[in-house]
């Protein structure tokens, strides 16, 4: 008996993991193991045999067991150090960053635009987007026959035939927001006037609702100089390219006079659009001196008063700087697609830390 015992003692103190612990409880103390099988032969013994046998084949099995119990504890032990030495974390090491969502292209470059000039002192304005076609039109000295007006360019409000109300349409331009808020604030001003529009068009660089920028700078003493300047000035700090060039082109918009569209210097290499570089051009916006029939309008005497207006397609400089081909995938909700193109929800842009980071 002391054989056996020193047997099992030595092997459970040799065992390497619960599974030949296991096995070796079976082997000892299980039905068919050694130390069971011993004490089914007491019923052979004498009662004098039983007696001695008995009492030690007991403390046997219970000193197996507790050797099993023990060893079980230690290789518990063991196992829960190794698993708190493998995956230790410093919990006073900085976090790491991780993404939160996406930020919209359109919401970036809206962000990036706003930054830029209000680091030229321009202010964010705002107004409805169904509006009367008063504001939208007649304030803006566009004629009852100009094509702009017509249903198949412009999305009218349904309203009843006996409605005298003057006609209200989805904004076609954010335009409306300049009269608005020169009636509120009058003259000077300078701001600048974001948001959706809406046209009745829709193919690869056209949708049926797109997002607009126009800017509006009034005071005494305004030219088309300071106009080229301010344009100047916000292309080379949006592209992040210093020195980008303009070109001024005569044209015709019935709220400026003179009108001028803008070109940006580009080239073209290897079918590769890049910005500030070569000598082609491409027009980006549409520009010139407020017209005073707009002004008088406004409620801004254009005797005393005048200034510059712009306006340029937000969705069309997003494309143009993040080479992305298509409008119409601005609009279709695709995560993949957004995941892509999406900027980090926590980065602001701002002109000393980076616009696009």
């Amino acid at each position: 008996m002391d054989d056996l015992r020193q047997k099992y003692l030595d092997l459970i103190a040799g065992a390497g993991d619960e599974s030949a612990l296991e096995d070796l409880r079976v082997a000892a103390v299980g039905k068919k193991g050694e130390v069971s099988l011993r004490m089914r032969e007491l019923g052979k013994m004498t009662p004098e045999e039983r007696q001695t046998a008995g009492p030690a084949l007991n403390a046997l099995k219970d000193e197996i067991n507790s050797a099993l119990a023990a060893k079980k504890a230690a290789l518990g032990d063991a196992a829960l150090e190794e698993r708190l030495r493998s995956e230790w974390l410093d919990v006073t090491l900085p976090g790491r960053p991780q993404r939160m969502g996406s930020i919209h292209p359109v919401s970036q470059v809206m962000e990036e635009i706003t930054a830029i000039f209000a680091d030229m002192g321009f202010s964010v304005a705002e107004g409805p987007q169904i509006d009367s076609d008063w504001y939208n039109f007649d304030a803006l000295n566009i004629p009852g026959h100009h094509p702009a007006r017509a249903e198949m360019d412009t999305f009218y409000m349904h309203r009843a035939e006996d409605d005298e109300r003057a006609p209200h349409v989805l904004r076609t331009h954010t335009s409306p927001v300049q009269i608005r808020h020169m009636e509120a604030h009058g003259a000077p001003c300078r701001i600048i006037c974001p948001g959706r529009v809406y046209r009745a068009d829709y193919d690869q660089t056209h949708t049926p609702m797109f997002h607009q920028v126009e800017g509006l700078a009034i005071d005494k003493d305004i030219s088309m100089a300071n106009l080229k300047w301010v344009l100047e000035e916000f292309f080379s700090a949006f592209f992040e390219t210093p020195g980008i060039k303009t070109r001024f082109r005569a044209s015709h918009f019935p709220f400026t006079e003179p009108s001028a569209e803008v070109d940006i210097q580009c080239s073209w290499e290897g079918g590769q659009l890049k910005i500030g570089e070569g000598d082609d051009w491409l027009e980006v916006l549409g520009s010139g001196m407020v017209h005073p029939k707009v002004l008088k309008a406004a409620g801004v005497d254009p005797e005393q008063w005048q200034g510059f207006a712009f306006g340029m397609g937000i969705d069309r400089i997003a494309m143009l700087k993040y080479g992305i081909p298509d409008l119409r995938a601005f609009f279709d909700s695709d995560l993949r697609w957004l995941r892509h193109y999406g900027f980090a929800s926590l980065d602001v842009p701002t002109l000393h830390a980076g616009l696009s980071r």
